[in-house]
């Protein structure tokens, strides 16, 4: 979240952003939250210097002076329990407020509300040409027996899906090409717990819970799914201090994740673009908290981003993504989506997300400088290398051939083991 500090400074800059973000939060109250907070930590705290000279004078009192000390005693304690209760009550109420304010935007990030407006920086690679009409990625699997819907949907229900043959080996390639350009590129690789805490989940700016979830939560316990490693990974570093000589911390995660997709509709719920679980690899970083080093890293990420789908010969384009189609924790975010013939157009295949102090502030994750009083709250920044059933389409729909077959990018042949996916004999 923000620094409260920072809003009421800067309050009518603060309503600007949430407007231009299509976020409907009245933050004005948040100005009076402060004072009465302010005003109740004052009194508390002259009743509680109150309250200790009179006990301090209770043993020194005569006999009739003790009843009247003892008295007082009880009448201020009665009053800091009261003042504190209030206190409380404010705090719940600034937290609250302050949680759904949006963190502030990048200045050079599109204004706007819908994806359309979002702004291509560049397109790279050629758009494929056939000589014969193009299938979708459901029909290239149907026809090579990569992909089980019907028995996905048996088991688990629509938006479930099981990968067969090639398909897995494909998948498994995917993960095996971005975790050995990550480590190349100094990454820390992990694999990361399926679950995580609630209040690591809003940590990270997620709702775990209500109505507007899209999150799978675990009956009877503060435990969640997760949709992303984003989340394990900055969870990893809660209430921890780093060094701030050790920083940037490079940190990759291999996951499943899980998401309901609530709401979701039309021809992006076909095959496997939106689903309810798919395998991720995942970057995150802990940067020093200053614009400079964390903008660098955003940079960085995105530049590996892009490799990673150079080295596959899929062609792309590099979205700066405006400001409503933002999420809560994000100050810039770019996204890559890839050519996919079956869709006539782009579909989105990672994101990038540069997220400033606002997860740190939430999770308690600070800096030390040597030398320096004090910790400051550190940067996390977060970016796809592979999701990989949209990376999956991707390479189906720009590799298929007449005959039905799809040849495997030549980075992955060493881990698929052929060259082309052909159809299975009878």
């Amino acid at each position: 979240m923000l620094d409260l500090q920072y809003i009421c400074d800067h309050i009518e800059e603060v309503k600007a952003n949430c407007r231009n973000r299509g976020v409907q939060v009245d933050v004005s109250p948040i100005l009076s939250l402060r004072d009465q907070r302010r005003e109740l930590i004052t009194r508390g705290d002259a009743l509680r210097k109150e309250q200790k000279e009179t006990s301090g004078k209770i043993p020194k009192a005569s006999a009739d002076q003790k009843p009247a000390l003892i008295a007082r005693g009880k009448q201020l304690r009665e009053e800091v329990a009261k003042i504190e209760e209030e206190q409380k009550k404010v705090e719940e109420q600034l937290y609250a407020l302050q949680s759904q304010i949006p963190n502030m935007t990048h200045p050079d990030s599109p204004v706007g509300r819908l994806e359309e407006d979002s702004v291509t920086v560049r397109e790279v690679g050629e758009i494929p040409e056939f000589d014969f009409e193009p299938k979708d990625h459901v029909e290239i699997a149907q026809g090579l027996d990569l992909i089980d819907f019907e028995s996905g949907s048996k088991v688990a229900g629509h938006g479930f899906y099981y990968l067969r043959n090639e398909a897995v080996l494909l998948e498994l390639a995917l993960v095996q090409y971005a975790v050995e350009k990550l480590v190349a590129e100094g990454f820390t690789i992990t694999t990361t717990p399926d679950l995580a805490r609630d209040e690591v989940l809003e940590g990270i700016g997620y709702i775990p819970r209500g109505d507007e979830t899209q999150i799978y939560s675990v009956e009877n316990s503060d435990l969640s799914l997760v949709a992303t490693a984003e989340i394990t990974l900055g969870g990893m570093m809660k209430d921890e201090i780093i060094d701030a000589e050790k920083l940037p911390l490079k940190i990759a995660g291999i996951s499943h994740c899980f998401r309901t997709e609530a709401g979701a509709h039309g021809r992006a719920t076909r095959g496997i673009y939106r689903v309810h679980q798919f395998t991720k690899v995942e970057m995150f970083g802990f940067t020093a908290p200053e614009l400079s080093a964390s903008d660098e890293y955003h940079q960085m990420i995105l530049r590996i981003e892009e490799e990673i789908f150079q080295g596959l010969e899929l062609p792309y384009r590099v979205l700066d993504i405006c400001t409503g189609d933002m999420g809560g924790s994000s100050y810039r975010k770019y996204d890559l989506e890839a050519w996919m013939p079956g869709r006539g157009g782009y579909g989105e295949v990672t994101s990038c997300t540069n997220c400033t102090d606002y997860q740190a502030r939430r999770l308690g994750t600070r800096c030390r400088t040597p030398g320096k009083k004090g910790t400051r709250f550190v940067h996390t920044l977060n970016g796809t290398a592979v999701a990989v059933t949209r990376a999956m389409i991707a390479i189906l729909e720009n590799y298929q051939q007449a005959d039905g077959s799809v040849v495997v990018p030549t980075v992955l042949r060493k881990w698929v083991g052929v060259d082309r996916i052909t159809a299975k004999k009878d």
